[in-house]
């Protein structure tokens, strides 16, 4: 049976779906080797990862936000790593490379490419990433949850997600989700409402990240409250599963992760992403009047507390409709068509 690649990463978003893959991969008893970066959290996700056949965590780094002489450093380092990639491939006679994006996934998509090796795609915002324009062009299949265009609009979410989806009728627990290294604006945020949420006997998760950990759970001791303050963990599902309303980021997996458990949230999208990529993803949630979206400048505790007499029961249950279980399956099942035919 020949083996497949899973490439792609550096960011929560894009590792989650890279994992949801991996697992169906596995079931279906295929070896999978993993290709992502020593940068980014790569190695922090899957090095540990007995589920996969061999991984490899190349010196890359992303080149989008370098400048000058770094830039060309990054291209140099990647152009190294696609040799590699290339390498690789013929020593496990690699077959097929899946993508999930991210800077991570540059030197194996481009070796797939020049070794003209099949090359799969999938996009997790609601814009596409710049890697992603320029490979996509070469992929056999591009898949997508927001692209009707597409040929599967789904989004691979593992099944444990849907097996924790509830409808949730009162706001007892909310969760703060600003990502594995945090995010400052959500942080300070929690910190102001923290009170409120107290007075209204709702209990705080909040995962605060590496980078703002120590701050954070200093101010919780020193308002008296008491929090589950936590920077990262590899089973956010559990900390997903006990609340009843979020604030997070508008990453792709994260957002579809929440929905698919029927957890109402409060999206704060990150400003600096890129084409503003993480605002229109929620949007398309918003339009459906699935979620609410904050700019973090437009912040207000007066905001929440509107937020807190809302209907949440309803979105709770709409939210379940909006995506479907078998995506992972509906997507590895078209991937592996082809080899099936041969």
């Amino acid at each position: 049976m020949n083996t497949i690649v899973v490439t792609g990463g550096g960011t929560g978003g894009h590792l989650s779906v890279a994992r949801a893959f991996i697992k169906e991969l596995h079931q279906r008893g295929y070896k999978i080797i993993f290709m992502g970066s020593t940068k980014g959290a790569d190695k922090a996700w899957f090095e540990d990862d007995n589920t996969i056949y061999k991984k490899y965590f190349l010196d890359t780094k992303g080149v989008v936000n370098q400048k000058g002489l770094g830039k060309i450093i990054s291209l140099l380092m990647i152009l190294k790593a696609v040799v590699k990639s290339i390498l690789i491939f013929r020593k496990y006679n690699v077959s097929k490379i899946i993508s999930v994006g991210g800077f991570s996934a540059a030197p194996a998509s481009f070796g797939a490419i020049i070794t003209k090796r099949d090359f799969y795609i999938h996009e997790q915002n609601s814009i596409m990433g710049k890697l992603n324009k320029i490979t996509s062009k070469y992929a056999k299949y591009l898949f997508s949850s927001y692209d009707s265009s597409c040929d599967i609009k789904d989004y691979p979410i593992s099944q444990e997600f849907f097996q924790k989806a509830r409808v949730r009728e009162n706001i007892k627990t909310v969760i703060f989700l600003g990502g594995s290294q945090g995010a400052r604006a959500i942080n300070d945020f929690a910190l102001e409402i923290a009170s409120l949420l107290v007075k209204n006997n709702i209990k705080i998760i909040h995962q605060a990240g590496r980078l703002d950990f120590q701050r954070v759970q200093q101010k919780y001791k020193d308002l008296n409250i008491e929090a589950d303050v936590f920077d990262f963990t590899t089973n956010l599902l559990e900390k997903m599963d006990q609340a009843d309303f979020a604030i997070s980021r508008a990453g792709a997996s994260t957002l579809w992760e929440l929905s698919a458990i029927g957890l109402p949230t409060l999206f704060i999208p990150y400003p600096y992403a890129a084409a503003n990529h993480q605002y229109y993803n929620a949007k398309f949630l918003e339009d459906q009047n699935l979620c609410f979206i904050k700019n973090e400048k437009d912040l207000t505790i007066k905001d929440f507390e509107d937020i807190l007499k809302s209907d949440i029961q309803t979105i709770s249950k709409n939210l379940i409709k909006t995506i479907k279980p078998n995506g992972v399956k509906s997507i590895i099942d078209k991937i592996l068509e082809s080899q099936e035919q041969k």
